[in-house]
C-alpha cells in the first residue's frame, strides 16, 4: 500500500471508530480529496471553494514545498536574515518591504471577492497542513531550515502582487534600494546600469488554429512557453475540480494558485510574454536648493524618506534590526544606477501599472470556468492578465489572440509630448517628464485599475482559420489580417518580426499547403522536429564564404582555418534534435553574425514581413569578411571550449538529473528557433545546465463530436527536488519525443495504473 493510500485509510478509519459511525460535532472547515496519476499529476477535487485551496497548497507542496518557503521568505523581506546580508539580498528586502507594506497588503485583500478569500484562507491552511504532516520528511534542500516557516493570508497576497509587478517595478529592485540623495553637485557614485531588457529565454510560442483549417473542424490550441527551469517560475501540472461549478486543469506557477494555462472541456488557452509595458520612469526636476523636492507643475512637492527595518542576524547569531531609507513620490518610489542618476538637478521614479492590480484571481476563475472564446475575451476584461497576451481555441472551432493586458494609459500624443531621452536607455523605456502634470498616466472610468488603459482600447482578433503569436507584438497575429492603430506602449507595427515568429509563421502555412487542413498530431510534429528555420533560410547563402581560398581567418585570437566548421554545417541537418550534429556550431555562428551590418541581400519589406528579410549579401566584401570572422570566432570558441564541432547535441546539451545525463533538443530562439532551450555554453561540459525554454507544451483539441483530446509534457517533470519520483520521468519523455495524453475525466483518472489517492480532512 502506497504511502498516500495508507494516509488516506487511517485518515477514514479515525472518522469512523474503525467501523462504527463517526460522532461529528461540528463540520470539518476542509475537506478534499486529491488523486495523483502518473508522473505525479495531481487531481484535485472539493465541494467547495475552501476545500479547493486546502487541496491546492497541499498538492503543490508535495513537489515544490521548499521553493514555495523560499519564495515566502523573498517576499517577507528576509533573505538577509536566512541566507546572508549579500548586496543582492539586502535589495531584495528592502525592496519586498517597502513595496509589499501593510497598507498595499489590506488593499488587496479587501478587494477580493468572498470566493477567492475562501480560497486563499483554504490555500494557507493547506500549505500548513503540509508542512504538520512531513514536518520530518522534507525534502533534502530544505529538511530542518528555519527558514521553513508556516504561511498566512498576508502571504498570498504578497505572493500574489510579486508575481505581478516582475516584469516593471520588479525589475528595479537594487535600484530602488541604491536611491540616496546627492550630498553636492553629483550623487554618490552607483557603479551598476539599468537594464530593462527581458531575460535571455523568457518567452513563449502558442498558436490557435480555428474550424476552416483543422481536420476536426474544431479548435485546437498549442502553448510552449519558453520559461525558467528553475525556482518559482517552474510550471506544475494540476488538475481542479468542483462538480458542476469548476473543472479545469493546466499549469500554474510554483508559487501561484490558479491554473493559468490550461483546458477545460470546452476551451483551452495560453499565454506569451507580451511586448506591453508594465511600467514607466518618470524624470524629476528637482529644486535647485533642495533635492529632496520635485516640481509638480507651479509647486514643489516633498519626496518622503520611508526608513524600511530588515532583520538580520549578527556574529553572535542574534537577530537585529538594520533600517534603509527609500524614497517615495506620488508616483512611485525614486530609482537610481549609474544611468539614472539622483543629481542635484533629476531624480528618476518609477510607476507601475500593476502594483494596483488585485483582478488577478477572479479573472482566473472566469478564464477557467469559461465555455467559449466570448467567455475568455469577458474573463480577460476584468483586466487581471497582468503582462501577457492571451491565445485561446474552443471546442465550437474559434481562434482567438489578445493583448488585453495591464499596461499604462500612454497613448501617442502623450509620448510625443511628454517623453525624455536619457542617454544609455534601451528605446522600448519610457521615461516621462515628471514636472509636468499633463505628463501623468490618463485615467479613464472605464478601467478598473486607475491609470491602465482600457481594454476597449487593446488588440484582438478572432479568426477561424489560425492567430499566433512568438513575443513579437499584436501587428502580425495573422498575416493576413494585420492589427494596427494601436498605442505605441503596448507594442510596434509595420516592423521586422523576429525569426522565431517567422518560423511559427512559416510552419503553419506550410502544413496548410501541404494538407489543407492541419491535426493534432501535425502540431506535436511542428514543434518537436526541432527546426532551425534561420539555417532553412540563410545557410545555404553562407556555406558560399566556405571555399578552399577562404579556408583561414583572421580572428582576436589570430590565425584559424574554418574548414572543419564549414564541414560541419554542410553536414547538419538543420535541426536540432538530440541526435542533430552541427546545431551548436550555427548557434555560436549567428549570435556573432545576426548584428552584421547591411547583411541581408532584401531588406524588411512591411509588404512580405513573413519572407523578409533574406538572402546573406555574401557579394558584399566587408559582409563576407565579417562573416569569416564569425565563424573562425565560433569554431574558437568551441574548441578552446573542449566541445567537438561535429558532436551529438544530445551529448552536449543535457540535464542533470541525480547523475543521469538526459539529452535535451531545442536551441537557443534568437539564433532561429522555434523550440527553444535557452542554457550557457560552460567549458568542457557543453550547453548545461538548461536555463529556460520549451516548459509546458500542451496540445489540446476536440474531435468531430466535440470529445476532448488533451496532451501535453511538461519538460523538466514535476519535482525540481533530486528525491522526488518525478525529478526525471516527464524529463526523459521529452529527450525521446514523446508526448502524455492528459487524465481528464473521472473513468480515466480511475483507471489510471499509478493512481494513488488521499482524502484529507481538517
Amino acid at each position: 500500500m502506497s504511502y498516500r493510500n495508507l494516509v488516506a485509510v487511517l485518515i477514514f478509519m479515525m472518522m469512523t471508530g474503525c467501523g462504527e459511525p463517526a460522532r461529528v460535532e461540528q463540520p470539518a472547515a476542509y475537506e478534499v480529496e486529491i488523486r495523483w496519476t502518473s508522473y505525479g499529476i495531481p487531481h484535485v477535487k472539493a465541494d467547495d471553494w475552501g476545500g479547493l485551496g486546502y487541496g491546492f497548497a497541499y498538492a503543490t507542496a508535495t513537489d515544490a514545498v521548499c521553493v514555495i518557503a523560499r519564495d515566502l521568505v523573498m517576499v517577507n523581506g528576509e533573505q538577509s536574515l536566512y541566507f546572508g546580508t549579500s548586496a543582492s539580498n539586502m535589495a531584495s528586502d528592502v525592496f519586498h518591504k517597502s513595496v509589499l507594506d501593510a497598507e498595499k497588503i489590506r488593499q488587496f485583500n479587501e478587494s477580493q471577492s468572498q470566493r477567492a478569500t475562501t480560497f486563499s484562507r483554504g490555500y494557507v491552511a493547506g500549505f500548513n497542513r503540509y508542512l504538520r504532516d512531513h514536518e520530518q520528511t522534507l525534502p533534502k534542500s530544505c529538511a530542518g531550515e528555519a527558514w521553513v516557516q508556516p504561511m498566512d493570508e498576508e502571504d498570498v497576497a504578497r505572493l500574489t502582487i510579486g508575481v505581478g509587478i516582475r516584469y516593471g517595478l520588479g525589475r528595479l529592485q537594487k535600484e530602488m534600494a541604491a536611491a540616496a540623495p546627492p550630498v553636492d553637485e553629483l550623487s554618490a557614485e552607483v557603479t551598476f546600469a539599468t537594464d530593462l531588457e527581458m531575460p535571455v529565454g523568457v518567452g513563449s510560442n502558442a498558436v490557435a488554429l480555428g474550424r476552416a483549417v483543422t481536420t476536426s473542424g474544431r479548435g485546437i490550441l498549442f502553448g510552449n512557453p519558453h520559461y525558467p527551469w528553475h525556482g518559482s517560475s517552474r510550471f506544475h501540472l494540476i488538475h481542479t475540480t468542483i462538480p458542476g461549478e469548476v473543472d479545469v486543469m493546466g499549469t500554474s506557477l510554483l508559487t501561484t494558485s490558479r491554473v493559468a494555462i490550461g483546458f477545460n472541456k470546452d476551451i483551452a488557452w495560453s499565454h506569451t510574454v507580451s511586448t506591453g509595458l508594465r511600467a514607466t520612469l518618470y524624470r524629476l526636476e528637482l529644486n535647485p536648493i533642495d533635492p529632496m523636492k520635485y516640481r509638480y507643475g507651479n509647486e514643489f512637492r516633498r519626496i518622503e524618506e520611508v526608513s524600511v527595518p530588515v532583520t538580520v542576524m549578527d556574529a553572535e547569531g542574534q537577530r537585529t534590526s538594520t533600517h534603509h531609507q527609500v524614497y517615495m513620490t506620488h508616483y512611485g518610489p525614486i530609482v537610481e544606477s549609474k544611468t539614472l542618476p539622483w543629481t542635484t538637478r533629476y531624480a528618476y521614479a518609477v510607476r507601475d501599472a500593476n502594483l494596483n492590480n488585485y483582478q488577478v484571481s477572479d479573472t482566473y476563475e472566469a478564464i477557467n470556468k469559461a465555455q467559449s472564446i466570448d467567455d475568455v475575451e469577458a474573463a480577460i476584461s476584468m483586466q487581471g492578465v497582468a503582462w501577457t497576451n492571451t491565445i485561446a481555441a474552443d471546442r465550437h472551432g474559434t481562434a482567438f489572440y489578445a493583448d488585453i493586458s495591464v499596461v499604462p494609459n500612454v497613448d501617442a500624443d502623450l509620448l510625443s509630448t511628454c517623453r525624455v531621452e536619457v542617454a544609455g536607455m534601451s528605446a522600448r523605456v519610457v521615461i516621462l517628464n515628471g514636472s509636468d502634470p499633463g505628463c501623468e498616466w490618463k485615467e479613464d472610468s472605464r478601467s478598473v485599475i486607475p491609470g491602465v488603459l482600457p481594454v476597449q482600447e487593446m488588440p484582438r482578433i478572432r479568426r477561424d482559420d489560425y492567430v499566433a503569436n512568438s513575443n513579437d507584438s499584436y501587428w502580425l497575429s495573422n498575416p493576413k489580417a494585420p492589427l494596427e492603430g494601436y498605442s505605441p506602449i503596448i507594442g510596434n507595427e509595420r516592423t521586422a518580426r523576429s525569426l522565431r515568429t517567422r518560423a511559427g509563421l512559416t510552419f503553419i502555412d506550410e502544413a496548410l499547403a501541404a494538407d489543407g487542413k492541419i491535426s493534432p498530431d501535425d502540431m506535436q510534429q511542428m514543434i518537436f522536429s526541432h527546426r532551425n528555420f534561420a539555417a532553412e533560410l540563410l545557410l545555404d547563402d553562407v556555406l558560399k564564404i566556405c571555399t578552399p581560398e577562404l579556408s583561414s581567418v583572421e580572428i582576436e585570437s589570430g590565425m584559424v582555418d574554418v574548414s572543419a566548421a564549414c564541414d560541419v554545417l554542410r553536414n547538419w541537418d538543420r535541426r536540432n534534435a538530440v541526435s542533430s550534429r552541427g546545431g551548436h556550431v550555427w548557434r555560436e555562428f549567428w549570435r556573432r553574425a545576426a548584428s552584421i551590418r547591411n547583411l541581408f541581400v532584401v531588406p524588411f519589406d512591411v509588404a512580405d514581413p513573413v519572407g523578409t528579410p533574406s538572402g546573406i549579401a555574401v557579394e558584399d566584401q566587408q559582409v563576407r569578411s565579417q562573416l569569416l570572422v564569425a565563424l573562425g570566432t565560433a569554431q574558437t570558441v568551441l574548441e578552446e571550449a573542449g566541445i567537438a564541432l561535429d558532436a551529438r547535441l544530445g551529448d552536449i546539451q543535457f540535464a542533470q538529473r541525480n547523475g543521469e545525463r538526459i539529452g535535451i533538443p531545442g536551441g537557443d530562439g534568437r539564433v532561429g528557433m522555434w523550440s527553444v532551450i535557452s542554457a550557457r555554453l560552460t567549458p568542457d561540459v557543453g550547453y548545461s545546465p538548461i536555463r529556460a525554454g520549451n516548459s509546458y507544451m500542451q496540445v489540446i483539441s476536440w474531435d468531430e463530436d466535440g470529445n476532448l483530446d488533451p496532451r501535453a509534457i511538461l519538460t523538466y517533470s514535476q519535482s525540481p527536488e533530486p528525491d522526488s519520483p518525478h525529478y526525471a520521468d516527464m524529463t526523459r519523455l521529452y529527450s525521446e519525443g514523446q508526448w502524455i495524453r492528459l487524465p481528464f475525466s473521472d473513468a480515466e483518472i480511475d483507471a489510471d495504473p499509478d493512481l494513488e489517492t488521499l482524502l484529507l480532512i481538517e
